[in-house]
């Protein structure tokens, strides 16, 4: 089902376990140890206020487009600790890079989205090499498990370099009429351009959702939350890096200002 509207905007962290078995930079942590500190760190995010979090193994990294059975087996079952624990929480899943396997663990664990952050249409360049468009297979999968979970997609992730760029609201109306996404994530390299962006992009979706991919902080994220549906927020609130642990405070902070950016949005939408 799509999350209801009238949640919107929804304010969410990132929740990031540390590097799964079988990744690079995994040492002796087992799963289960691995799932304890995640569920530590969504107990921390509900405690501070926000609506939920997307569960992402970022920290497998460096990855390809294809997942690996052994990482969709893990994430599936961080996903449904958590999701057991906090079974009213808005809750995604972001598997790197990929989102038929993301679409897999998220319907498994009956997750709200998944977010596909690389690549649902287009091509792009990353770290990792070439990656392309799953859109045709996503919605393949979609049929044929007959899953009602909503994917929300990014937009030219502000990481990689898309190859034939068309112009923000071009991609963005592909996105939802061609590709048949149910929402995006849209981000500038600075606040003022994901602002651009994000009006450039609703001209063309009307009220399809459109969350913050990147870039807020505690200081931005009041006024960037009366433009987006939503936000999820890693680095700021990890003091800077997103294999650090959630900082309190700084999710405190973070939450406070948030809060008054969704609340001016809902006066704003009252008045209209």
């Amino acid at each position: 089902m799509m999350i209801d509207r009238k949640k919107f905007p929804l304010i969410l962290s990132m929740i990031q376990p540390e590097p799964l078995p079988g990744s690079y930079r995994h040492e002796n942590m087992s799963i289960g140890q691995i799932s304890d500190q995640a569920l530590k760190e969504a107990e921390m995010i509900m405690e501070n206020g926000f609506d939920g979090f997307i569960i992402q193994n970022m920290n497998d990294m460096p990855i390809r487009q294809i997942s690996s059975p052994e990482a969709i087996a893990y994430m599936t079952v961080i996903g449904e600790r958590i999701r057991n624990h906090f079974p009213k929480a808005v809750m995604g899943v972001l598997v790197n890079w990929d989102g038929v396997a993301a679409l897999a663990v998220a319907d498994a664990i009956g997750a709200d989205f998944v977010r596909v952050e690389h690549l649902f249409t287009g091509a792009e360049v990353t770290s990792a090499g070439l990656l392309q468009a799953q859109c045709c297979e996503i919605a393949a999968l979609r049929k044929r498990i007959k899953t009602k979970i909503p994917v929300y997609a990014d937009v030219y992730e502000v990481h990689g370099v898309p190859l034939g760029a068309k112009p923000i609201e071009d991609a963005a109306w592909e996105s939802i009429h061609e590709a048949f996404a149910d929402g995006l994530f849209i981000a500038g390299k600075t606040p003022e351009e994901s602002i651009q962006m994000v009006k450039r992009a609703r001209k063309r979706v009307g009220d399809a959702p459109i969350f913050l991919g990147g870039g807020s902080t505690g200081d931005n994220i009041e006024e960037l939350l009366t433009y987006f549906d939503g936000v999820s927020v890693a680095t700021w609130i990890k003091d800077g890096d997103m294999k650090n642990p959630v900082n309190p405070e700084k999710a405190r902070i973070f939450i406070e200002n948030a809060r008054k950016g969704a609340e001016k949005r809902k006066k704003g939408e009252s008045e209209t």
